[in-house]
């Protein structure tokens, strides 16, 4: 495929070079996995949704396959204006490992429209390292995320009509809990009111929207083993609590099953449920599906999709949302832990760039060289390579994401810091080269995956019979390196209710800027003296986590000043531009 790797267009005009006329036919792709054609539905010619009665009733059956292969987990340094590029690692590195021989899928999230017509752009990779039909997974792909709105919807739909209709179950509407959605940055809906003009239209009442990365619906969805289990979920979630309180001074909360939700919110997930097959711009198969948000969510693809993916390829790449203190935390304390997942090896993406914006050199002169300033900034590199090797005790390699200005000075300095740690340094041209310019990080994860078998000492951050201050005391004190936590009076009456209602005894999803390895996002590199606040808990029954707000987070995103929605557009003939 794409012979000519020379051709350096914007992200979006690589991809067209590509796809569809170089694109392999979606069978290929799924031939290729070795999923039998009768558990693909096709969307068009090369997308594809896989039926999960493939995994839960056939990979025995699979021969080879049926031992899982090695999951690989993509993640990175804390975010910079800079760019790091763990995406376009993640595809790159599939493709290096494809390139030297090996049976390589990526698996990844599928992106929000919000970030996509905000700031952030699509998450597809970028340069040769992309996953195609790039435009279409950056945008509505196979409903996914509609699916999950109308599910979202309807729950809150079900609990304003109970209300309405005569309220048996004695909700108190002042502690709804429950929030309506949309997959879009839109602060004007963070807080409403509505029920407004008369009795005929409902109990008014303070509301509010989410984006659908953070409803629990999502949540649910990647962390479910199957139909049941999902509609087991769904049925758990806590949407209220009622008037009055319980002998022991807690208050009653209210399911989604009580109000017979769960079957109709199933209904409308079933198809989204199944894993969407793709591919790369090189043809190596992968699965993209689910999207929670790593800093307001726990930041992984499904579960589904993951477990699918180890059955099909030798060697499973994925990644984490944001760096990974958000997304590699969550992913192995509360991810693998679900799951009983164990990855093989870690890859930490940095750039020169990234990490000189962290030794506090603005946007404009990070294309010179400057050693005082990568020298400042590469402590925030090394505590996510110290978290990941001496907390979760895995083995870890540091993926330099090559830009043109990058100095052999600067780069000799990053891979000296990083091997005084015990960990290798290896330099990713993907972005330019695709598969090609993976083939030095490919090799060393093959090496850091055959090295004892593939066998580690992988360690939770934290026991998860621990109290809820212990586990947010343990991700504060040994992940983000603070001195401790302060926990405010609404949220520590919060806790209180959990513990009573018995509801503790679980993993904690923690809501933090990416920005910083602290709570505020002005902090950069890895700061010390500073303790995090934690301002509101709740808890997620159906997901199956309590969710930990810290500083100024919020769930619902704005736009920026200049979104990048008024860049993008689409001609007569259909063909879209300005989408990266």
């Amino acid at each position: 495929m794409a012979e000519n790797k020379k051709f350096a267009g914007s992200d979006i005009e690589i991809a067209q070079s590509v796809y569809p006329k170089d694109a392999f036919h979606i069978d290929e792709i799924a031939k290729q996995a070795g999923i039998p054609g009768e558990f693909i539905e096709h969307y068009g010619k090369y997308k594809a949704k896989v039926d999960y009665n493939f995994l839960l009733e056939n990979h025995d059956k699979a021969g080879s396959q049926s031992k899982d292969g090695h999951l690989i987990l993509v993640t990175a340094i804390t975010p910079t204006p800079a760019g790091e590029g763990k995406t376009t690692t993640t595809v790159g590195l599939a493709d290096g490992l494809s390139s030297i021989g090996k049976n390589a899928m990526a698996a990844l999230r599928e992106p929000s429209l919000g970030p996509v017509f905000g700031v952030k752009g699509g998450a597809a990779g970028g340069g040769w390292a992309q996953i195609i039909p790039m435009e279409d997974i950056n945008l509505h792909f196979t409903g996914d995320f509609h699916a999950i709105g109308a599910a979202n919807n309807l729950l809150a739909a079900m609990i304003d009509n109970h209300i309405y209709q005569g309220n048996t179950l004695n909700i108190d509407p002042r502690k709804i809990i429950w929030r309506r959605c949309v997959d879009m940055n839109d602060r004007q809906l963070r807080f409403i009111v509505d029920g407004l003009g008369g009795k005929a239209n409902g109990f008014p009442r303070e509301d509010g929207y989410d984006i659908t990365v953070a409803s629990e619906v999502m949540a649910i969805l990647c962390l479910a083993s199957g139909i049941d289990d999902l509609k087991d979920r769904l049925g758990r979630i806590i949407v209220a609590y009622t008037y009055g309180k319980q002998s022991d001074g807690s208050e009653q909360p209210v399911t989604a099953a009580q109000l017979k939700a769960q079957g109709a919110m199933a209904a409308l997930l079933k198809d989204a449920l199944k894993p969407n097959l793709v591919q790369t711009l090189e043809g190596t198969p992968a699965f993209v599906h689910g999207g929670p948000f790593a800093n307001i969510a726990h930041g992984c693809n499904s579960i589904m999709a993951t477990r699918l993916a180890l059955k099909c390829a030798d060697y499973v790449v994925t990644e984490a949302g944001f760096g990974a203190d958000l997304g590699a935390e969550k992913f192995l304390d509360i991810k693998c832990r679900f799951a009983g997942l164990k990855p093989s090896a870690v890859v930490i993406v940095a750039t020169v760039r990234a990490l000189k914006s962290h030794g506090g050199v603005p946007k404009a002169e990070l294309n010179n060289e400057n050693l005082a300033a990568l020298e400042a900034g590469l402590p925030n590199l090394l505590q996510h390579i110290e978290n990941i090797t001496k907390v979760y005790k895995l083995p870890a390699v540091v993926a330099i994401n090559a830009f043109p200005k990058d100095t052999k000075a600067e780069l000799d300095l990053v891979e000296a810091k990083c091997r005084a740690l015990g960990v290798n340094v290896a330099l990713s041209e993907v972005w330019a080269k695709g598969g090609e310019g993976g083939v030095q990080l490919a090799e060393e994860v093959v090496r850091l995956c055959e090295q004892q078998g593939g066998s580690n000492n992988f360690e939770f951050c934290y026991d998860v019979n621990s109290s809820i201050r212990e586990k947010i005391e343990a991700i504060a004190t040994k992940i983000y390196h603070a001195d401790g936590i302060a926990i405010l009076p609404a949220a520590q009456k919060q806790i209180e209710q959990l513990e009573k209602l018995k509801l503790d005894k679980v993993p904690v999803c923690m809501a933090k800027t990416q920005y910083s390895f602290s709570d505020d996002p002005a902090l950069r590199g890895a700061p010390r003296g500073w303790t995090l606040t934690v301002r509101n808990i709740k808890i997620s029954a159906g997901a199956g986590f309590i969710v930990a707000l810290t500083g100024e987070i919020m769930t619902m995103p704005g736009l920026p000043p200049v979104p990048a929605a008024e860049k993008i557009d689409v001609d007569s003939a259909g063909k879209i531009s300005g989408l990266f």
